[in-house]
């Protein structure tokens, strides 16, 4: 059986400001103690400040950096038919909360607080459908290589027979949509953005040993769903799913 998430107390999801749903706008939800400088060490939130100031560039800028990334993320977190269009919603949050954004984490950190919010809610609002459909044919250049090397590190062994990248990325793909939601967000944080605990723990509003036991059990739950892969080539059951916490 999966490894099912044990309850901790802190995995409740980031509290969301009440027209927007965006996180806490003073750029992460829990600062760095000793007055970090974020302005002067991430130049995304320098882009960021000028946005608030009124530079469209700099918006622009934020979106071509950061949109195909977003897209990947919600085409694994949730499903490839939405994820243009949840990502425009993320952007669009990202605009609204231009005027009251101040830099208390990386800029990355701040956005995917805003990225797992929303996905957060597009699950909750398909939670009715029994399957989530999968569309990785067009998942592209980015998301197929951290997927397939996804497939060698959550086996721990290579595969009995070899298989072609984009088989390998499918067989991820289908195995992350059977992690629950929790799980399914850390390994994409870890994974496509490589976010540090912290990082992680600052943007789905946990604490870091909660973050390392989430991803601990994510892994475990993946080696167990591509075990028929590696082993003959079986595809992840489509239908499976980890419980939910």
């Amino acid at each position: 059986m999966p490894v099912k998430d044990e309850p901790v107390k802190d995995d409740s999801l980031p509290s969301s400001a009440p027209a927007e749903g965006s996180p806490n706008l003073r750029g992460g939800s829990n600062p760095v103690a000793g007055g970090t400088n974020y302005e002067l060490l991430d130049p995304d939130v320098r882009l960021m400040l000028q946005v608030r100031q009124g530079n469209a560039a700099a918006y622009e800028e934020l979106i071509a950096k950061y949109q195909r990334r977003v897209i990947a993320f919600f085409q694994h977190a949730v499903s490839a038919e939405v994820a243009e269009d949840l990502a425009q919603e993320v952007f669009l949050r990202v605009y609204r909360a231009r005027q009251s954004y101040e830099p208390g984490a990386r800029f990355a950190t701040w956005l995917f607080t805003i990225v797992h919010n929303v996905a957060s809610n597009a699950i909750r609002r398909r939670q009715f459908r029994k399957e989530v459909n999968v569309d990785v044919a067009d998942s592209g250049q980015f998301s197929a290589k951290p997927l397939d090397t996804m497939a060698q590190a959550a086996s721990g062994y290579m595969p009995v027979r070899r298989a072609d990248k984009r088989e390998a990325a499918e067989m991820v793909s289908l195995a992350i949509q059977s992690l629950n939601e929790r799980q399914k967000t850390a390994i994409l944080l870890s994974k496509f953005e490589n976010m540090s605990y912290q990082e992680i723990a600052d943007t789905m509003g946990l604490t870091t040993q909660a973050v390392k036991s989430l991803l601990s059990r994510a892994r475990a739950n993946l080696k167990e769903i591509l075990e028929p892969y590696i082993q003959s080539g079986l595809p992840p059951d489509p239908a499976r799913r980890t419980e939910d916490d």
